[in-house]
């Protein structure tokens, strides 16, 4: 694991929808970080509340992220 980007810079790499910048700043996150990420984009992606660019900002990073081989 890489220095961890401040929590702004992270996120705005994982809801870019860039998969370069979305695996990007995943390679920065530790096992348990990641776990809460995805939590975190799996609940921006399906519950009520978010801007709709936010959802489908967290659901392509969802796709790249399911899409990308695992480390």
């Amino acid at each position: 694991m890489s220095e961890s980007p401040e929590p702004e810079a992270l996120w705005s790499r994982l809801l870019s929808g860039r998969p370069d910048l979305i695996r990007a700043a995943w390679k920065t996150l530790g096992v348990k970080e990641r776990e809460s990420v995805r939590r975190h984009l799996q609940t921006m992606a399906r519950d009520e509340g978010w801007h709709p660019g936010q959802r489908r900002a967290a659901l392509a990073a969802l796709r790249c992220l399911d899409e990308s081989p695992q480390e």
